[in-house]
Order: C-alpha cells, then sequence, then structure tokens
C-alpha cells in the first residue's frame, strides 16, 4: 500500500521549464535561427551540472560576436518574470488535497536550491503541505543520482514499496529507479519531447487521472 508521494518540484509542480525555452526560442528567432530543444532538453533539464549554454550556441551558429552575457541576462529576466506569476500544474492541487484527505504524506524532492525550491512554494501556497522538502543542499548528487529520492526515503522512513514518485524528465525517472521507487512520469510540454523510459505509469497531467484511481493501479 502507497503510504507517501514523492513529488519533483520543476516541471511537475510547477512548469518553471517552458519560459525559459520560449525566451531562448524567441532571441535565436530574431537571429533567424532554431532553438535546439531536444539539446536543451537532454543537457538542462533535470541534470546535475548543464552543460548547453544556449547564449553561445547561438553565437557559433550566427558566427557572430555577440553580448553573451546580455543575452543571457534577458532571457533569465524574461523567465523569472513569467515565473512570478505561474500557477501550479493542473491537478496538483487536487492530487495534494487528496493525499490529505486520504492520509497520505508528502514529500519533495528537487535538484533545486532550498531557497528558489521554497519561494516557490510560497508563491503557490503549498509550503506547509510538504512533510519534507528535500534540495540539492541536502545530498551530495543530485539527478539523474539517486541520492534526492534516498534522502526523501530516509526522512519519511518508509520501504519502497511504499512509496511512489511523480516525475517529469528522464532524468528524473532514471533517479527513482536508481533508487529503487516506482514512479509515475508527468511530462510537461518542454518534456513531453523527452524520452520516459522506467516509468510504470505515463500520464499527460495529474488531471487526467484522480488520485484515488491512480493508487488502484499500484495496490
Amino acid at each position: 500500500m502507497i503510504k507517501a508521494l514523492i513529488f519533483d518540484f520543476d516541471g511537475l509542480i510547477m512548469d518553471t521549464e517552458s519560459p525559459g525555452v520560449d525566451a531562448w526560442k524567441v532571441i535565436y528567432a530574431e537571429y533567424g535561427q532554431e532553438f535546439p530543444l531536444i539539446d536543451w532538453i537532454h543537457a538542462v533539464v533535470g541534470v546535475s551540472d548543464a552543460k548547453f549554454d544556449a547564449a553561445a550556441h547561438l553565437a557559433a551558429l550566427t558566427g557572430q560576436s555577440l553580448d553573451l552575457e546580455a543575452l543571457r541576462s534577458r532571457a533569465l529576466a524574461w523567465r523569472l518574470q513569467v515565473q512570478s506569476t505561474l500557477p501550479a500544474l493542473p491537478g496538483v492541487n487536487d492530487y495534494i488535497n487528496t493525499a490529505h484527505k486520504l492520509g497520505l504524506r508528502l514529500a519533495v524532492a528537487s535538484s533545486s536550491g532550498r531557497l528558489r525550491l521554497e519561494g516557490y512554494l510560497r508563491q503557490l501556497g503549498l509550503i506547509d503541505d510538504f512533510e519534507a522538502i528535500i534540495c540539492r543542499e541536502d545530498v551530495q548528487h543530485i539527478k539523474p543520482a539517486p541520492d534526492l529520492f534516498l534522502k526523501a526515503q530516509a526522512t519519511l522512513n518508509l520501504p519502497a514499496d511504499e512509496l511512489l514518485v511523480f516525475e517529469d524528465s528522464q532524468n528524473g525517472i532514471l533517479a527513482a529507479n536508481r533508487a529503487g521507487l516506482r514512479v509515475v512520469a508527468v511530462p510537461n510540454p518542454i518534456t513531453a519531447h523527452d524520452t520516459h523510459v522506467g516509468a510504470s505509469l505515463l500520464l499527460n497531467s495529474l488531471a487526467e487521472l484522480p488520485l484515488e484511481e491512480l493508487l488502484k493501479r499500484f495496490s
């Protein structure tokens, strides 16, 4: 029986990933270039050390000497402004409310830093809904390493078969798999282009299937 749910944050509770991609798509288009979404997903989404520098990549494509810092600052400002007004993704609040009614325990396991993560949880009004908030400061290695999920499991003090993870990216799924945990994949508009190998169930949105029905599939 499932007794606790562990949620990723970025792209799962809140679509923090689309604003950054949208910003770079606009900037690339201004230079007549197409933003390399798949490269971005593999190099940036859910990884411990992002190795894709969009500004430098654009400069290489155009062969121009661009002001890289200005481009990065512009994309960052766009992303932060949009993120400051984002709601939770569809179905998230329903899942959390239902989990409380069912007596399920809740945790977040995110590669984000604590200040950023807790700030967005407060923005969404969800900061008090989670018993455990595990972030990058709490572990040695972040996703796709299993450390965040192992830390969440240790904090909840439950066996693996009583936990269920919700993730949006392949790197997050891999981290959950490495921790020996079952995982439901719920891609967002960006990670929908990714693979989701290793997920026990794939949903287009948490709004697609009520939590009670989902839990029956894992009973």
